[in-house]
């Protein structure tokens, strides 16, 4: 078995793809701004994101008659590591991004963190993993 990608199934797909790829400056490797299915690139050479139109999706799995849900707690959330998240903090801000919070140290997680949403309310976080501290012991 071979991994190939996280998908957001997505209702307004023309407003994501441009998110995706204006806003947060991802590489579309498969798929453009006027189809229903883009892929984007997550590191060198490597697909691992993906997203697509969720009414297309729905009677493949016998959902059509069904909606998506809203309201709800977060089901999923896509990560990406960065290089510097208050960096990335202040990169993404100049671009009229709104996050949930401000980069924030989590210890327990070994990460510094912030979050954002897409237009359909995802879940993104974007993160960098904390210094690994010299006095303790692995």
């Amino acid at each position: 078995m071979k991994f190939s990608n996280a998908r957001l199934l997505v209702k307004d797909y023309k407003k994501c793809f441009t998110f995706y790829t204006e806003k947060l400056g991802l590489e579309p490797l498969w798929g453009d701004v006027d189809g229903c299915y883009a892929s984007f690139k997550v590191a060198e050479g490597i697909e691992g994101f993906a997203i697509f139109v969720s009414d297309f999706m729905a009677p493949a799995v016998g959902n059509a008659d069904k909606t998506q849900p809203s309201g709800y707690r977060e089901k999923s959330m896509v990560s990406f590591e960065v290089e510097n998240v208050d960096d990335t903090y202040q990169v993404f801000l100049t671009k009229g991004i709104d996050f949930i919070n401000q980069p924030t140290d989590m210890p327990d997680w070994g990460m510094r963190v912030v979050h954002l949403r897409d237009p359909e309310e995802n879940l993104i976080e974007f993160f960098t993993p904390l210094a690994a501290d010299p006095t303790s012991a692995t």
